[in-house]
């Protein structure tokens, strides 16, 4: 199915028309949990996950078995400030690397058992400097928006997003430091590495886009004057689950900064989604808590790629696995006191 959506305000229909969980199924769940051949709680938080998956994919025998991972990739405007410790090709070089299956999230793909496909959004033409102008204009950010949608496999039981984009931090906290407040400094973080001088001038860019964009309004507006492709089609994947009731399991910083602009333009926008890991980027347990999202790892990861959200998907297997194979009390003849 191809996006059925031309401008920003058919994008706000949509997140107003997002189907709900299934309730009667996450009932079903919490009581066959209540039956287990455990302590009740004991699993922690894969009792959580169980019961939040079969909300939102049904069925008394839920699980995973086509995990798809779609890596966005764009070009930032920002990056010819100095911003980041490489230089914008590196991008291109990364895509490259991705499609001959030499990357970090390669290998986590086939860990995990997913589909990994790798979506470059107009590589050659970067989006506008956001402290001179939006980064990009509204068909720009449709054309991200849709390449998102398009890409997620309809077929697939769990989504996973990330993204690669040299200065990809610096627009995401730019979002951040837009939707949440708070100063520049609160939500500028190293990023790929970058010594005290370039953080300094990384922080004064992110608040110049802000002090520009002021007036920008909702999450989508945000997206489109301080986001870049591959945020705008994280934020259309994540948007095109939601109406296949795909979960999602979305990924560090930047990709959190894409679902913030959802979560702000439309309330509940995120219900079928979880945060897949903690980063070491400063600004990310702020940004997840701010969206009620506990993450379910936290590994000192930084890398994006969808690498942290990629490990978590044996995670929601295993939280699935112990929901659906563990006998009852009554099967196992065990008396539950």
């Amino acid at each position: 199915m191809t996006a059925a959506f031309s401008d920003l305000d058919d994008v706000r229909t949509l997140l107003r028309e997002m189907p709900l969980a299934d309730e009667d199924a996450a009932a079903d769940a919490r009581a066959r949990d209540g039956q287990l051949t455990k302590p009740p709680g004991s699993l922690g938080l894969l009792e959580d996950l169980a019961v939040w998956y079969r909300g939102w994919r049904g069925g008394a025998r839920a699980e995973i078995t086509r995990p798809q991972i779609i890596v966005f990739a764009g070009n930032h405007g920002v990056a010819a400030r100095g911003v980041s410790a490489f230089p914008a090709e590196v991008t291109a070089q990364m895509v490259a690397n991705f499609q001959h299956g030499g990357a970090a999230i390669n290998q986590l793909a086939r860990v995990a058992g997913a589909k990994l496909d790798v979506v470059p959004l107009e590589l050659d033409r970067p989006t506008a400097d956001f402290t001179q102008e939006p980064a990009m204009d509204v068909a720009d950010c449709m054309a991200a928006l849709r390449a998102g949608w398009d890409a997620v496999d309809a077929h697939a039981d769990v989504l996973v997003v990330g993204e690669m984009g040299i200065a990809n931090t610096t627009a995401a906290a730019a979002i951040a430091c837009a939707l949440l407040g708070g100063s520049a400094e609160d939500w500028t973080g190293r990023g790929t590495g970058v010594d005290d001088a370039v953080l300094r001038i990384k922080a004064s860019v992110v608040a110049d886009g802000v002090a520009r964009h002021a007036e920008a309004g909702d999450g989508l507006e945000v997206l489109r004057c301080l986001g870049g492709r591959e945020l705008a089609a994280m934020a259309g994947a994540i948007l095109r689950a939601r109406h296949l009731r795909i979960p999602v399991i979305f990924d560090g910083f930047i990709c959190s900064a894409a679902a913030l602009c959802l979560h702000h333009a439309g309330p509940g926008a995120l219900d079928h989604a979880v945060a897949g890991h903690l980063s070491t980027e400063g600004g990310h347990g702020r940004l997840l808590e701010a969206m009620d999202k506990a993450p379910m790892l936290s590994l000192g990861l930084r890398l994006g790629e969808a690498s942290g959200a990629a490990v978590a998907i044996s995670v929601l297997k295993a939280a699935l696995a112990c929901h659906v194979g563990m006998a009852t009390f009554a099967e196992a003849g065990v008396s539950d006191g």
